[in-house]
């Protein structure tokens, strides 16, 4: 290399370094003149040029003359080099500007959520989600107003480092339940308090920006969500309001993130609550349903195609709740379930029927809530969700849930059903000890059950 072309492309690389904000290396020592030859080689042809020599001595003028010029082409060829130096000086500088305004674009882009609608079928969206994981108990407690009540029932607030943690772990699915109720304003506006907004949004840029498919839903509503004749035009206004409000700030985010319009609806208290309810409630849920998709629809954006999860009366998964459920004629739908199955093993009951060990012989009814939702559903087309499932730790019985898991997941993966652990920060304490990761130091308290999830997914 010529030590012009050395010099121009040390000082241009300095330059990109300097604006790139990086450290620039100590230079290159310049290369080693050329090695002179050897005396014995150079002698011969001395003494074979005396003439030579004596016509160079008897013509200093003309090399006077010479240098001269070779010297002023020297100095062009310099202007020239410092000429190309400063432009390539200045076309690195704007490179290195454009390059940064690039990377605090897409920066700004992750931060808000923005990214690619793919135009996926439900079913291929779903196809993508491995296993997820709730973060109950934080968002969606109930306990008074503002940002305060993230923390009012015992859990930590909500950091990066969590969410990190969960997707590092391989849990590429995470559901965010909000209770939207207590930080809403009056009617007919019914506004969401726009810190809280905020704070959605946060946590829910936490998991996107880790690239996990975001599940975002309206959780603990029953004081005012009331799915009956008495109650439910009051109720449609207030859920239209909300869901507008949702998705009009999601709005610009990809494929990615998830709404769940309705998390158990349901009358509390009411006859056969969590069993299907009355004709009243049932026909109630279906307008809600509706109500829900043609609100995010109407925001236009990414929320023409983005998937919406509608649900069962208490999203229930017996019979008469499913096998009555009517689906909104939609093409990005699917339908989002609960299942603690069997409910003797997955909750603390004080009857001759609890459960605290699993052998396998309860694995048909595991089978039949499968079976049941793959008839119903998936055989028409149509995805399914477990939003949330688990087993309580009864007395550190980690093993046992592990089987239980394993025999749960393998039928759900099978038949392409996505399934949520619902996490309400509770092991040891606490009302349902469902917890499986310890918010407070970003362990886990059951690395077998872990293990057991992660297994099925090829970890």
């Amino acid at each position: 290399m010529k030590r012009k072309h050395l010099k121009l492309t040390l000082a241009v690389l300095m330059s990109a370094a300097l604006l790139a904000g990086c450290a620039v290396p100590a230079a290159p020592a310049a290369p080693a003149a050329p090695a002179q030859e050897a005396p014995a080689e150079e002698a011969p042809a001395e003494e074979e040029a005396p003439a030579e020599e004596a016509a160079e001595e008897e013509a200093p003028a003309e090399e006077t003359a010479e240098a001269a010029s070779e010297e002023e082409a020297a100095e062009e060829t310099a202007e020239e080099a410092s000429e190309k130096e400063a432009s390539e000086e200045e076309t690195s500088k704007e490179t290195a500007e454009e390059t940064e305004e690039a990377a605090e674009a897409a920066s700004e882009n992750a931060a808000s959520g923005e990214g690619e609608m793919r135009d996926l079928t439900p079913a291929e969206l779903v196809a993508e989600m491995n296993t997820g994981w709730n973060l109950g108990n934080s968002l969606d407690a109930f306990d008074g107003t503002g940002l305060d009540t993230e923390t009012s029932w015992g859990n930590p607030k909500t950091t990066k480092e969590m969410i990190d943690t969960i997707s590092g772990r391989g849990f590429n699915t995470i559901r965010i339940p909000v209770t939207w109720g207590p930080h809403m304003g009056e009617a007919p506006e019914y506004l969401v308090d726009e810190a809280w907004m905020d704070r959605v949004q946060e946590v829910v840029d936490y998991a996107i920006d880790d690239g996990m498919f975001v599940i975002l839903d309206s959780h603990h509503e029953e004081m005012w969500r009331i799915p009956d004749d008495a109650h439910i035009e009051a109720v449609s206004a207030q859920h239209i309001a909300l869901w507008t409000q949702i998705a009009e700030r999601f709005k610009d985010y990809g494929d990615h993130l998830i709404f769940d319009g309705l998390n158990e609806p349901r009358v509390k208290d009411g006859p056969n609550e969590w069993n299907g309810g009355t004709s009243e409630g049932r026909a109630c849920l279906t307008r809600l349903n509706q109500e829900f998709v043609d609100a995010v629809r109407a925001t236009g954006g990414n929320n023409e195609k983005r998937l919406l999860l509608i649900t069962s009366f208490a999203s229930s998964a017996v019979i008469q709740t499913i096998g009555s459920l009517k689906i909104p004629e939609d093409d990005h739908i699917a339908v989002s379930i609960h299942a603690y199955t069997p409910y003797g093993f997955t909750y603390k009951v004080d009857a001759d029927w609890a459960l605290s060990e699993w052998d396998g012989s309860h694995n048909y009814e595991i089978d039949k809530v499968i079976s049941d939702l793959k008839r119903i559903f998936l055989d028409k087309g149509i995805p399914v969700l477990i939003t949330e499932f688990g087993a309580q730790n009864k007395d550190g019985n980690d093993e046992e849930v592990a089987k239980w898991v394993t025999h749960y997941l393998e039928e759900a993966k099978e038949n392409g059903i996505v399934c949520v652990w619902w996490d309400n920060g509770c092991y040891t304490d606490g009302n349902e000890q469902f917890a499986i990761f310890n918010r407070h130091d970003c362990t886990w308290y059951s690395e077998p059950v872990v293990d057991a999830i992660m297994a099925v997914f090829g970890e």
